[in-house]
């Protein structure tokens, strides 16, 4: 999975690209992970659940444990 988010990082963001400054790179790279994790996107994975929801209803279950 990370290699897969880090080849669509490369080939959609920073290939070809030149940053003056390295805050600019990592401010360009942040906004990239913002964009590509939707925290309200549905996931066929987690019972299509968000993933806040996902993340929320795990933590009511091993809560209760």
């Amino acid at each position: 999975m990370a290699e897969s988010f880090f080849n669509l990082l490369k080939r959609e963001r920073i290939r070809r690209r030149t940053y003056k400054t390295r805050a600019e790179a990592r401010q360009d790279v942040f906004d990239y992970i913002e964009m590509f994790y939707n925290p309200k996107r549905k996931h066929v994975r987690n019972g299509m659940l968000s993933p806040v929801e996902f993340e929320r209803q795990k933590g009511i279950e091993t809560e209760g444990v």
